[in-house]
């Protein structure tokens, strides 16, 4: 058997016995082949699109798209979730394609027009190419965005019948402009939500409200087009959906495509010599062990994607690879990232299918939905976030006839250290379900107002925006935004923009600009409610892989100076936060410990910054920062345990602040995992003696004004949460603390204190009490999550 067709269990075994490393494959897990499942042409796709898909190679659609099809064309709204490499894309494509092909005979050739959203502009245009391929040339497609020319736009509003865009741009540019849509909106018959799994938190919660808005937009002109969805597997995709859209919607979830067997290894890159803060352990990074394996791989003629976080990460893996591999070799090894032009990115994919690039270490643009599929290998290089992501990256490997390796190397990082030492939190758990709340009045309000400046707001559109709605339009009056006329309707009242208020990506506001000094060329925005953690003066700021130093932050005009820099070391800001409770929703006795959820304040201010070596995490120095306080209210979970407790737990009041903190820490390390979200987006607080409690007690609340439904899950799922929390830190292998369990890259305190043997301890005898089930449903709301950031932990 040639190198080539190596089966994956015998490349495991290679990687892992060779150079010592038997001991970092901590499990592995063997996948089943899976046969494809066909299914005749429905009868209402037009011809010229099932021999366009003939000339492609697709004789019959596989069951999942075939039932697609049949849904779209009953005017159902669909929601496809299926998973990498199934096909969705003909699923909803041949019916919208149809559709438009019988509008082309109108009078006008538009008789009918089709709308697709992206979360990204690449996916934009690779669906364009997609719809080419399968439609004649009379079905006009057209990209519209940001980087759309002015002379462009006025054609795709007037001729085109498949406009391809993303949320933004429909929030910002299209809706707002609609009497300049009037002719296309008046015939949408379809619109596509793409990727509509990254529609969650607090951008989901906005693209919900952006929905409802063309969905309003839509009946002004007398037209009801049908929604059809494609995510990935995930759990309910039909009440994500229905979330999302505001319409009843069914799912087609049954895989009909062929895979072939896969071979699943976790991996935990070794201690090195090196220390972090207080002496801690450090291991090796998720990257640099990546480039140890695709550099085999790569000698073992398997063709291999690598998934990093950053573009940095995505140049660094592929340089050091090359470097380990030397000429010839090297020259088939290549980077894949965003901000390549598109014919780069073709020409990469081209070489990666033909088999010239054998190594490719690439950022996620490969995971939404691009077109590379059919690999020998996938490596990830930390935990993607979500189950979800998890299998869309590590589906690319694979084909038909041939098994595939797939392995997730683990950051230092509590949730990564947590899941490849308990396989089952991976392989026999559920994907997570996409969560959003589309009511939270911190998202819903200023969409009131957009929709107010589009149409003068009636009482028969409050339905439509969900149960907040009414409440808030005299909160809107009284703040000056709305106006009731003597007719009943609501009208927008300021010159501005509506639109121009609202971030779609963060929580509303004015987002701080990030703008290179010299020559003043916007590089990106931060939300506000970040900027003094992510672009106080002196911080190193990674904006697409490239390094920079902010010179200055202008908080009047919300403006960041940076300017091009690789200093040797990163940046972490020091805080001191205080949180009071508000109101309490509910509270479950867990014996004599009590959790409770509910509203709270969170008072935080940003002291200074730590400087801290790249390769060790030693700390090179500490200055002081001068920026004002941030109040921010929001929901929270929280628990609370008794001196008594205390006293059974060994726990003397000397040792108890560094017990709570190390397991705030790591209890935020591990809510990701029930959470779907990034610890990022969330904070935390323990307090020996907290002043509205009486008691010790632990906080862990959502990063966005108003919350967003973070800690809402935490609550719904705490005891779970909790026990992996405690099981993460007592299995990590370090004697007093590191960052596998209870340090954090982002603690406002330099952890410290912290006590990793009495953390155990305390949530021992705090999970002694936790009840049989988890604890109620907490009132109001659906649990969600975030997509902006919190400042302490």
């Amino acid at each position: 058997m040639s190198p080539r067709h190596r089966p994956p269990e015998a490349l495991l075994a290679t990687l892992s016995a060779s150079r010592g490393r038997s001991d970092r494959l901590t499990h592995t897990e063997h996948l089943p082949a899976r046969q494809a499942r066909y299914a005749p042409w429905p009868e209402a796709i037009r011809p010229e699109i099932v021999a366009s898909a003939l000339a492609l190679g697709v004789a019959q659609p596989w069951a999942h798209q075939a039932e697609a099809m049949n849904l779209a064309k009953t005017g159902q709204t669909v929601v496809l979730a299926t998973g990498t490499a199934s096909g969705k894309s003909l699923g909803y494509l041949a019916p919208v394609l149809s559709d438009l092909l019988d509008g082309t005979e109108a009078r006008n050739g538009r008789g009918a027009t089709a709308l697709y959203l992206a979360p990204t502009k690449a996916l934009a245009a690779d669906q364009r190419r997609r719809a080419a391929e399968l439609a004649p040339t009379r079905v006009r497609a057209a990209l519209y965005d940001g980087d759309t020319p002015p002379e462009e736009r006025e054609w795709v509003r007037q001729y085109a019948s498949y406009v391809l865009t993303n949320p933004d741009m429909l929030h910002r540019g299209i809706l707002p402009a609609h009497p300049r849509w009037a002719s296309f909106l008046k015939t949408l018959k379809y619109v596509v939500v793409d990727e509509c799994h990254t529609y969650r938190g607090v951008f989901g919660s906005h693209v919900a409200q952006v929905l409802r808005r063309l969905r309003r937009l839509c009946a002004r002109y007398g037209s009801t087009p049908t929604f059809l969805l494609a995510s990935a597997t995930t759990a309910d995709p039909a009440a994500t959906a229905q979330r999302l859209t505001g319409l009843p919607a069914v799912a087609v979830t049954e895989d009909c495509s062929p895979r072939g067997p896969l071979v699943f290894g976790l991996w935990e890159p070794p201690l090195t010599e090196n220390v972090g803060e207080h002496g801690a352990p450090v291991r090796r990074t998720a990257t640099s062990e990546a480039a140890y394996l695709l550099t085999e791989l790569v000698e073992n003629n398997t063709r291999t994607v690598v998934f990093v976080r950053s573009r940095r990460a995505a140049e660094l893996v592929a340089l050091q690879t090359q470097d380990q591999l030397g000429r010839p070799l090297a020259d088939r090894v290549a980077a894949y990232r965003g901000g390549y032009l598109a014919e780069e990115r073709r020409a990469l994919e081209r070489d990666l299918h033909s088999g010239r690039l054998l190594g490719l270490a690439s950022t996620s643009a490969l995971e939404l939905g691009v077109d590379v599929s059919g690999l020998d290998a996938v490596l990830m290089a930390g935990y993607p976030g979500t189950r979800a992501s998890l299998w869309q990256q590590a589906g690319r490997a694979g084909r038909e006839a041939q098994g595939a390796l797939a392995i997730l190397i683990a950051r230092d990082d509590p949730l990564d250290t947590y899941l490849v030492h308990h396989p089952e939190a991976l392989f026999d758990t559920p994907v997570e379900a996409t969560v959003l709340d589309p009511d939270n009045p911190h998202i819903l309000a200023p969409h009131l107002c957009a929709a107010a400046a589009e149409l003068p707001l009636g009482e028969s559109d409050l339905d439509l925006f969900g149960p907040s709605a009414g409440a808030l339009l005299p909160i809107l009056e009284r703040r000056g935004l709305l106006r009731r006329r003597g007719d009943g309707t609501w009208y927008w009242t300021r010159r501005d923009r509506a639109v121009d208020g609202v971030d779609l990506r963060g929580s509303g506001g004015s987002p701080v600009q990030i703008v290179e000094a010299e020559t003043g060329r916007l590089l990106g925005t931060v939300d506000a409610s970040a900027a003094h953690t992510a672009v106080h003066e002196g911080a190193v700021h990674l904006h697409q892989g490239r390094t920079y130093l902010v010179r200055d932050l202008d908080l009047e005009h919300s403006v960041a100076l940076v300017e091009p820099a690789d200093p040797p070391y990163t940046t972490a800001a020091r805080d001191i936060t205080s949180i009071s409770v508000l109101s309490t929703d509910t509270t479950v006795d867990w014996g004599e410990a009590r959790l409770s959820f509910g509203s709270v304040e969170v008072v935080n201010q940003v002291v200074g910054y730590l400087r801290k070596r790249i390769s060790t995490g030693e700390i090179l120095g500490e200055s002081k920062l001068d920026l004002p306080p941030r109040t921010l209210r929001t929901r929270a979970v929280w628990w609370t345990v008794t001196e008594d407790q205390l006293l059974d737990a060994d726990i003397p009041f000397d040792q108890l602040p560094g017990a709570a903190h190390a397991a705030e820490h790591a209890s935020i390390g591990l809510l990701p995992l029930f959470a779907t979200c990034d610890r990022w987006d969330i904070g935390g607080v323990s307090v020996p003696l907290h002043p509205d409690t009486q008691l010790p007690t632990v906080f862990v609340y959502d990063g966005h004004s108003g919350g967003a439904g973070f800690a809402e899950r935490g609550f719904q799922r705490a005891a779970q949460w909790l026990t992996a929390t405690r099981d993460a830190i007592a299995a990590c292998e370090c004697e007093r603390g590191c960052p596998s369990c209870v340090q954090s890259p982002k603690c406002g305190n330099g952890n410290d204190p912290l006590d990793k043997a009495a953390a155990v301890r305390l949530l021992d005898i705090l999970l002694a009490g936790a009840p049989g089930g988890e604890p109620a449903d907490a009132p109001g709301g659906t649990a969600g999550d975030v997509a902006g950031g919190a400042q302490e932990e």
